[in-house]
């Protein structure tokens, strides 16, 4: 499969997003929390990551593809975003860049680059949902940006077993959402996003939570597209956040072949 298709795919799981847990506390002895603590809880926790490096491995299965590798995923909150994806040895194979205005791709091994400027159709094509900039850098720390719900109250709040469950209903858009977060731990292990017409219909499942930070980040990620049969795994190895030199080296060599896109 070509390596363009290949990071077009890999970059779907830049649509969903979460956030974790820390060492468990009895259920009886946690406090109960109202939606707008809980929701006011979460956003702050979101806020704290600045930067963000990480390295892991990730699966694509789906109708048409079957595959997966290594990947080194940087960001600096709020301006970029950069992705390789590592073949044996730790080789790149390909490897992005995407900033608000520009983005580019690079090919390591056909020595080809696309580059042009970032807006919404671009992103949309390229991650395959209706995401914004800051979004995709809170995707990267497995975050929700829950900015929009802070002073609103949801339309549907209860507990089942150990859960939260947050319910938000978009009646412009026929869109629900459901985010079910963890008593004890205030992690959100569980979404879902359908639409009426049932031409949407995501989970994401996020597990193996530490701490990174003072703030608890999956290291395991799952994502499903029940409509398009898709399903991708991410396994972060290591993460480091809020690093003061964190900087990121992307520079094209001199014979690069540029395409603009």
């Amino acid at each position: 499969m070509k390596l363009l298709d290949k990071f077009l795919l890999v970059t779907l799981l830049l649509f969903f997003l979460s956030e974790g847990c820390v060492p468990s506390k009895p259920t009886e002895e946690t406090e109960i929390l109202s939606s707008e603590r809980l929701i006011n809880k979460l956003e702050a926790n979101r806020r704290k990551i600045k930067n963000f490096e990480g390295v892991g491995t990730f699966e694509i299965q789906s109708e048409h593809y079957n595959d997966g590798a290594s990947f080194q995923v940087i960001m600096q909150k709020p301006d970029s975003i950069y992705f390789s994806v590592l073949g044996p040895f730790g080789i790149e194979l390909a490897q992005a860049l995407v900033t608000k205005e520009n983005y580019i791709f690079y090919d390591d091994l056909h020595n080809t680059a696309y580059r042009g400027k970032v807006n919404d159709d671009i992103l949309r094509n390229i991650f395959k949902i209706n995401l914004s900039f800051s979004d995709l850098l809170d995707a990267f720390v497995g975050s929700i940006n829950l900015t929009s719900n802070l002073y609103k109250e949801p339309s549907n709040y209860s507990i089942e077993g150990d859960k939260y469950v947050l319910t938000y209903l978009d009646k412009e858009n026929h869109l629900t959402w459901v985010y079910r977060v963890d008593i004890r731990e205030l992690g959100i292990t569980n979404f879902t996003l359908k639409s009426d017409d049932e031409k949407i219909n995501i989970e994401g499942n996020y597990s193996d939570f530490e701490l990174v930070e003072n703030v608890d980040v999956p290291f395991k990620i799952e994502i499903m597209n029940k409509v398009k049969n898709q399903k991708i795994k991410i396994i972060y190895k290591d993460i480091l956040a809020n690093n003061k030199d964190l900087r990121v080296k992307f520079e094209l060599p001199d014979d690069a072949e540029i395409i603009e896109w």
